[in-house]
Formats: C-alpha cells, structure tokens, sequence
C-alpha cells in the first residue's frame, strides 16, 4: 500500500521547532514510556478497531520514528477484515501494517493508540492482555487506563497530540511523511479546526505540520471530497427513513442497502456528520450494520448533552460531543435504550 498523496517539490521551508508540551500528562510519566521503549528492540503498536484518521494517523506516525530510532515495528489493528478504510488508504508506512493473525502474541511493549478500552482492539485484545508491557496513547474521558502505563489526556483534540510529544521525546522530528500522518489525525478529530477542541495549541500543532511542506488540500480531498456513485445511493436511502423526534434526529443503515451497491462498511462511517445538521436536532444518532450483523451506533450532541456518558451506560464511550456504542439489539430496541438513557441523562425533550 502507497501513498497517493502528491510530495512537495522541495522549498526550504520555515524549520520546524519541537514545541515540548506536558499536555496534561506528568513529566515522570513521558519518561518512564521512553524508558520502557528503550528497553525493547521491537514494538509492537495497535489502534482501535475500524480504524479513522487519528488512529491510525497517531500510530504510523509514531511507527516511522522508531524505526528511525533502530527499532523493529510491527503494527495492526483488530478488525476481522483486515482493511484499510479507502480513505486512509493515501496515508504513507502502510508497510508496517499486518493482519492481526501475523502480530505478536505477547510482545514484549505493546502501545495502543486511540483505544479507550481492551475491547476497542478487537481481535489484538487478548494480545494486548498477555503483553508485559501496555502503553497506552489515547485522549478519550472514558479510557481509565488499562494498560500498564499510561500517556491520556482528555483535554487534547486528538490523540495525534500526543503521538507528536512522544515523538520529539523519542528524539525524531517531522518529514512530510510523518506530518501527513499526523495532520490527518488532527484535522479529522478536530472537524477541521471546526470543533470546540480546537485550541491554539491544536493550531501551533498544524502550523508546524505545515512547514514540513505537506499538501493539505490533497489530503482533504482524500479524507471528505470522495465517495463511490454507491455511496450516494445509500445515503439516499438513510435519508429517506430519517426521523426527528423533538430534539433528536437518527437513522439506520442496514447492511442489506450496503451490499446493492457493494458497498464496504467504512464508507458509511461519515453519514453522521450529514444527519447532525439538522438545525431542530440537539443529539443526533445514525445506526449502521457492519458484516457481522451487529449495529455499531454513532451519536452527536451539539453541546447541551453529554453523550459520552450516555454511550458508556450502554457499553461504549468517546467524547461529550461525540461517541458511540455496540449494539446487538434490533433497531428498536437499541433506540429505546438509547432513549431512556437521554432520560437518565436529564434531556426528556428527546424523547
């Protein structure tokens, strides 16, 4: 797998100087994870499972400078269908990545990206349990450690925020390759600079992502400027059954309209971003069955709803404005329990 992201022609760019920040993370603790990556000659990294931007961005990023650094790499993520979603396909060190079957059965440093739980790595769980060593990178509220060593903050737009840290702490710098990896984790966690997590320590980050000489029009493109004709289709049909009950707008998508078009489950993963527009909605939900028949829900809340919370009560977890759950409930059913959770959450104008 390559890159098809056009390289920029050389042009001297500002030099990028390493901004070291704590990020809400104990001095102690960065140390103590360079000293467990000392320790090892292969590390072995992982993301969550149907992996975004800021998953996989964060963990190929981090993978490029260790192996600058003489280490062995090995990376993956635990999906039983091991692919890289279409529009990650453009990111650079896609080398590194092998199916979960070839990863490690207990390495000696495991480090996670972007998970908040052992469940988040799907079939690499039972890896990360018999591994002696577990770093964990992640900017979820809900994530409560569970490896052996921690570098979370909940406060940082993206993981990508901290994968950046850790690198300069590694003592390796940015090439365009490893800005491409880690601007994509960014811009996809922050909307776009377009969510209340966009600070200016998540600006300072970009602008020295920028000087590296990465093209951010070409990955924009790549990441919401492209869908198969399909794709079009099965929105239509989402839209078609969406419903607005008060203040909240949800939907499904079942995997039988996927499978007219041949379509694969991560093209779907964006729909939640079109049906949270609506201006009536203060929480919007969108239902989509993956392969397994299971319904994998996304959730939004404009502010006034913690939907964290809400996701976690039913199994899952993410961020106040944005997080989302298994269910392997019918359609309805998922929603009743929805529903009453918002109701637990004080928010009856949804139901």
């Amino acid at each position: 797998m390559t890159s098809h992201v056009a390289r920029a022609e050389q042009h001297s760019p500002e030099p990028c100087i390493p901004e070291v920040e704590t990020l809400g993370i104990p001095k102690a603790a960065w140390e103590r994870a360079i000293q467990l990556i000392d320790q090892v000659d292969e590390v072995a990294l992982a993301c969550h499972v149907s992996p975004d931007g800021d998953a996989l961005g964060s963990m190929l990023a981090v993978g490029y400078v260790l192996r600058s650094i003489g280490k062995r790499v090995v990376a993956s993520f635990g999906d039983e269908y091991f692919v890289v979603p279409r529009i990650l396909r453009f990111l650079p060190g896609q080398e590194m990545l092998c199916p979960p079957a070839d990863y490690p059965e207990a390495p000696a440093l495991m480090i996670t990206f972007d998970s908040s739980t052992f469940e988040r790595l799907g079939l690499l769980s039972p890896n990360a349990a018999r591994a002696e060593e577990v770093i964990v990178i992640d900017h979820h509220p809900s994530n409560a450690g569970f490896g052996t060593h921690s570098l979370i903050d909940p406060h940082a737009a993206a993981t990508a925020m901290l994968a950046e840290q850790l690198i300069y702490r590694l003592g390796g710098s940015l090439d365009r390759d490893i800005a491409t990896c880690l601007y994509t984790g960014l811009v996809t966690d922050t909307g776009s600079f377009r969510y209340s997590s966009t600070t200016s320590a998540v600006h300072r980050m970009a602008s020295r992502l920028l000087f590296t000489g990465l093209h951010t029009e070409e990955i924009a493109r790549e990441l919401w400027d492209r869908s198969p004709f399909g794709y079009l289709k099965v929105l239509a049909r989402a839209l078609d059954r969406v419903q607005l009950e008060g203040s909240l707008v949800w939907t499904y998508v079942p995997r039988v309209d996927r499978a007219a078009y041949g379509l694969p489950y991560t093209e779907v993963e964006g729909m939640i971003d079109i049906v949270r527009r609506t201006d009536e909605a203060e929480i919007a939900v969108v239902l989509k069955e993956d392969d397994h028949g299971d319904w994998q829900v996304s959730t939004r809340s404009k502010g006034a709803v913690d939907v964290a919370a809400v996701c976690a009560a039913l199994g899952g977890g993410g961020h106040h404005n944005a997080a989302g759950f298994t269910s392997y409930d019918s359609v309805e059913e998922t929603m009743a329990k929805f529903r009453r959770e918002l109701g637990k959450a004080g928010w009856p104008r949804a139901v």
